[in-house]
C-alpha cells in the first residue's frame, strides 16, 4: 500500500506528472521556468471497494520543489497517512522523497524510504543518468548495488516541462515515458496524458481559495495514466490513474487518484510560493 499511494503523488507532484520522449533534449527543455514552492496538502478517501478493506484514509503531505534551470532542481516530499482498514484496524504509513535534477549534466539522484507503522519498510538510493540511445543508465546503492539498463524516460522535472509546453500548443493526449527513482527503482513506467481545455477556477471550487492568487489563474485540467508494460494494450488497466488541476508555472492542486479498488484525493491547503534562484 506504501508504494502505490507515495508513487501516484510523489510523480504527479515532483515539477512531476512525469515522462519522456523516444528522442530526449533535457537542456533546451528547461527554458520554461518552474516555481519554486512548498505545498501542503490533506488527503481523503473518497471511496472503495469491499474487496480493497480500506474503510478511510486520512493524511497529510508536504512537497517542497525548489532551484532553477541553471543549478538543478530539488524535491523534498513527505506523506504520512492513516488507512483504517477493516482487518488490522489501521496502519501507518510514511513516505520521504529526497531528489536531485540536473538538466545540464543529465543526472537524477533519488533517496525513498518508506515507513510503516514507524518501522523502515524500505530504503532505495541511486543515480541515474541518460546513456547510449538515451537509454536511462541506474546506478543503485541501496538496498543493493546494482546498476540497471532502462529504456529511454524523461526525469520527473523535465516532463512537467514537456507537458507544460504541449498544452500551451493544445495538444490534447500523447503517451511517453517516466523514469521517476520510485517503487524500487529498476523500472520506466508508461503514461498517457491527457490534457483539457484551459479553464478559469471558480471562486468557491475545492482548494482554490489555498492557492492564493494563483487560484485566479487559469489552468489545465489533467490525467496521466501510468502502466507497467511498455506498450501497454488499448484496454489494459492502468496501475493506477491520477488528475489534478495543472498551472502555468509547474503548481497543482485538486488531486484524485484512482487505484482501481479504491481512490484518495488531495487538496491543497497551504502554497508558499519561494524564490527563484537568479541564474548567474
Amino acid at each position: 500500500m506504501a508504494g502505490p499511494v507515495a508513487k501516484a503523488f510523489k510523480s504527479a507532484f515532483a515539477g512531476t506528472a512525469i515522462a519522456g520522449l523516444a528522442i530526449l533534449q533535457p537542456v533546451a527543455a528547461f527554458a520554461q521556468v518552474l516555481a519554486p514552492h512548498r505545498a501542503i496538502y490533506d488527503l481523503t478517501l473518497i471511496d472503495s471497494s469491499t474487496r480493497s478493506g480500506i474503510t478511510g484514509v486520512k493524511g497529510r503531505m508536504v512537497y517542497e520543489f525548489n532551484g532553477s534551470k541553471c543549478d538543478g532542481y530539488t524535491v523534498n516530499f513527505r506523506s504520512v497517512t492513516q488507512f483504517q482498514t477493516g482487518e488490522t484496524g489501521s496502519r501507518l504509513v510514511d513516505q520521504q522523497v529526497a531528489t536531485f535534477e540536473d538538466p545540464s549534466a543529465d543526472l537524477f539522484t533519488f533517496v525513498t524510504k518508506s515507513f510503516i507503522d514507524d518501522k523502515l519498510d524500505k530504503e532505495v538510493k541511486g543515480t541515474a543518468h541518460h546513456g547510449d540511445g538515451e537509454k536511462v543508465k541506474v546506478e543503485l546503492e541501496k538496498p543493493d548495488p546494482a546498476e540497471v539498463a532502462l529504456t529511454p524516460a524523461h526525469f520527473p522535472a523535465a516532463h512537467m516541462i514537456d507537458l507544460l509546453e504541449r498544452a500551451r500548443k493544445g495538444e490534447t493526449f500523447y503517451e511517453t515515458s517516466i523514469y521517476d527513482g520510485t517503487d524500487s527503482a529498476d523500472k520506466v513506467l508508461t503514461t498517457t496524458v491527457v490534457i483539457g481545455a484551459r479553464k478559469k477556477a471558480e471562486p468557491a471550487e475545492g482548494d482554490t481559495r489555498a492557492a492564493g492568487e494563483l487560484g485566479t489563474q487559469d489552468f489545465w485540467p489533467v490525467s496521466i495514466a501510468y502502466f507497467d508494460d511498455p506498450e501497454p494494450d488499448t484496454d489494459a488497466a492502468p496501475i493506477y490513474r491520477i488528475g489534478f488541476k495543472l498551472y502555468d508555472n509547474g503548481v497543482a492542486r485538486d488531486f484524485e487518484t484512482d487505484y482501481g479498488e479504491f481512490r484518495i484525493r488531495g487538496q491543497l491547503v497551504t502554497l508558499d510560493l519561494l524564490d527563484t534562484p537568479a541564474c548567474n
